[in-house]
């Protein structure tokens, strides 16, 4: 996903809660937040099948499933309104998916539990999970965050005047510090040496002699 292709939905998507119970349709069956309309900026944005057939029979649905408690999407459901060509792609029940989020990694001193095969030199730029395949992300969220620090890297340097004036100013410093110092130095050598003082020493008194007997 380059950053020019980011949808505006994304975002939704991916903060989206799925499979709780659709607070419009509490008393009818089938009624699972599953679903994500990909047209609407509707609140809330997950939708159950009652809520598809009523409002949105002719936009663009995707279906959310689960894998080991977190939520994928269908490559064929997403792959031509999404370029998800930097995320790792997995096949779960015969059909190839990407996940939605990053998935927590379970350490143990230091090393992750579950990881890819130690074969693999690839891993996500964003959370460092090791990849099966020649991908930058692990999942969909992880591109976005890789796209957002993209953006804001080259806008942190753009809008930080102040380091060029911090440059500048130390540069000046050090140079008007160098100077009153040669200044100081050239000072010191122009002066006459102070006067040797000479130590004067307390005359005696006068002795006396003992008289004669």
């Amino acid at each position: 996903m380059k950053r020019e292709t980011v949808p505006s939905w994304l975002e939704l998507l991916l903060a989206a809660q799925f499979f709780t119970t659709c607070a419009n349709h509490l008393l009818v069956s089938r009624n699972e937040c599953n679903l994500f309309c990909t047209q609407c900026e509707a609140t809330p944005t997950a939708l159950c099948n009652h809520c598809r057939s009523s409002d949105h029979s002719t936009h663009h649905v995707i279906q959310i499933r689960r894998s080991s408690y977190h939520d994928v999407v269908r490559v064929s459901e997403i792959e031509d309104i999404l370029d998800i060509s930097d995320v790792q792609t997995y096949v779960i029940n015969s059909a190839r998916v990407v996940f939605l989020n990053e998935r927590p990694q379970l350490r143990a001193s230091g090393v992750p539990i579950c990881k890819a095969p130690s074969s693999s030199t690839h891993s996500c730029e964003t959370c460092n999970r090791a990849l099966l395949g020649a991908f930058r992300f692990c999942s969909l969220g992880c591109n976005l965050r890789g796209i957002n620090m993209e953006r804001s890297t080259p806008a942190m340097v753009e809008n930080n005047p102040q380091s060029d004036i911090k440059n500048h100013l130390t540069i000046d410093s050090v140079g008007s510090s160098t100077t009153s110092d040669k200044d100081s130095c050239n000072d010191n050598n122009n002066e006459e040496p102070p006067p040797k003082r000479v130590a004067r020493h307390r005359r005696k008194g006068i002795p006396q002699r003992a008289p004669f007997f």
